[in-house]
């Protein structure tokens, strides 16, 4: 009985998913915010916001591979970035003046992603779960895709032609991200309930943002209405992450 109870808790495995609320501190010098003060160089009576901080939420599954590497898989949808003010703007590009009702810019971004983490004190075990205070870091990779919503009489750059066009529609792109972590978790209750608190770097640039025509052209926005200006949405930046980790095993 005892070899047998032995076993099986040396067979079992440890496994949680994970609750995230994320916020993100996006680098300042990005393509965006030469974008929001080009356009609102352009407009007569608003201006246009920059783009300082996002938030998202995620879930996470995870498995504790070794007695100190564990492997995570997950998602996270970002809150809309961006803005949208109604009234009535007077909007003058090179290519002819309109008014705008509703000035949209929406970005949404959604991905998925793996990490690699590696306790540095205190790992939780199968059989115990956490007990002490924990430390880890950790590599991750992930997918994601944004969507760019922008008003209607935007001027943007038809890269086939090197020509303006007022056309509109939603800009487009998918990307790799890089992340590190730096983390720390706290048990909150024997049951395998834990409190963590993530430090970490993203690494998220969508350098092929647009939107292509009937007849297979590229429409980009751009910064100045150049090709050289283009706008990139950069979302790198530092991450503070608060989670709810639920522990369990068999």
């Amino acid at each position: 009985l005892k070899k047998n109870r032995k076993f099986q808790e040396k067979s079992k495995k440890l496994y949680w998913v994970t609750g995230q609320f994320t916020i993100n501190r996006l680098n300042r010098d990005n393509d965006y915010n030469k974008f929001a003060s080009y356009q609102s160089s352009l407009l007569s009576n608003t201006d246009m916001n920059w783009l300082n901080t996002g938030s998202s939420l995620g879930l996470e599954f995870g498995w504790l591979a070794t007695k100190k590497f564990a492997w995570t898989l997950g998602g996270e949808y970002w809150m809309p970035l961006g803005e949208t003010q109604t009234g009535s703007f007077s909007y003058n590009p090179p290519s002819g003046s309109s008014t705008v009702t509703e000035l949209k810019s929406e970005i949404k971004v959604y991905g998925i992603s793996t990490t690699v983490q590696y306790y540095l004190m205190n790992p939780p075990t199968a059989n115990t779960r956490l007990t002490k205070p924990a430390v880890k870091v950790g590599l991750g990779a992930g997918y994601y895709q944004v969507k760019w919503n922008l008003w209607d009489q935007l001027e943007n750059l038809n890269l086939a032609t090197a020509s303006p066009t007022q056309l509109n529609s939603t800009y487009r792109d998918n990307t790799l991200g890089f992340t590190f972590h730096l983390g720390g978790e706290y048990p909150v209750s024997a049951s395998g309930l834990v409190l963590g608190l993530d430090l970490n770097y993203l690494y998220l640039n969508f350098n092929n943002v647009a939107w292509y025509n009937a007849q297979d052209q590229e429409i980009v926005p751009t910064y100045n209405g150049t090709n050289a200006g283009r706008v990139n949405l950069g979302l790198s930046g530092v991450r503070t992450k608060v989670e709810i980790k639920k522990l369990f095993s068999w």
